[in-house]
């Protein structure tokens, strides 16, 4: 059974999600705090964190962060759950490090569509092969990236978008493509989350210079391509 933090400090809002959970068979763990939620992580990493934005102390925004800095929960997926409806709030929030935002008010249904999603597109591929291009090495079954043997830290969507381009090389594949392809088909997620995705991939590629893999072709979209 997965397990599923859920870090909000209103009762009512926390009881209504653990029921939901319960019901769609998850298991539901709960904190009122970032402190909480930290203490909760250390004990026992959960497989996903539900996080609202607006915390008591410690922002959600800033215990995303907090646990993508960290070398155990870099990985660990997070749904941001926020009553901020602005584009620039949303994008603020992806590039934080969640993978999924979902805004308030929201329906449990809805929650559970895209924790499931979430948990679908992060749990990798036991039978695939390593990828590898000029040193930049990508393994689906040890979930890592490397390059010439020195690890490099992806959040999980930014994995699963690395391992499809990886996968298909040279082909451009356009906004609604890559949410198709890496968040999945009946997912409702908007266009302008592809560009946060692709931004924070190339971030993490730019030491080793591999973010020049990851190319932009204008009105079309973007490809993974090793030539110039």
């Amino acid at each position: 059974m997965k397990r599923i933090l859920v870090v909000e400090d209103e009762p009512a809002i926390r009881e209504m999600i653990r029921f939901a959970l319960q019901k769609a068979g998850l298991q539901c763990e709960e904190a009122g705090d970032a402190e909480q939620a930290l203490l909760a992580v250390a004990a026992s990493p959960p497989d996903l964190v539900v996080l609202d934005w607006m915390l008591p102390g410690m922002s959600g925004v800033e215990l995303a962060r907090r646990l993508r800095r960290e070398e155990t929960t870099a990985q660990l997926p997070i749904i941001l759950l926020t009553a901020r409806v602005e584009e620039n709030d949303r994008v603020h929030g992806l590039e934080a490090g969640a993978d999924d935002y979902v805004t308030k008010p929201f329906s449990p249904r809805e929650l559970i569509a895209r924790i499931n999603a979430v948990l679908r597109r992060t749990r990798g591929g036991d039978e695939e092969q390593s990828i590898e291009y000029e040193g930049l090495l990508l393994d689906p079954v040890g979930h890592r990236v490397e390059s010439d043997g020195r690890s490099l830290e992806l959040a999980p969507t930014e994995f699963r978008l690395l391992q499809f381009f990886m996968s298909h090389p040279d082909r451009v594949y356009s906004r609604e493509q890559l949410l198709d392809h890496v968040w999945g088909r009946g997912i409702f997620v908007e266009e302008r989350t592809v560009d946060v995705h692709i931004r924070r991939l190339r971030k993490a590629l730019a030491g080793p210079g591999y973010d020049r893999f990851i190319q932009t072709v204008r009105g079309a979209g973007y490809r993974f391509s090793t030539r110039s």
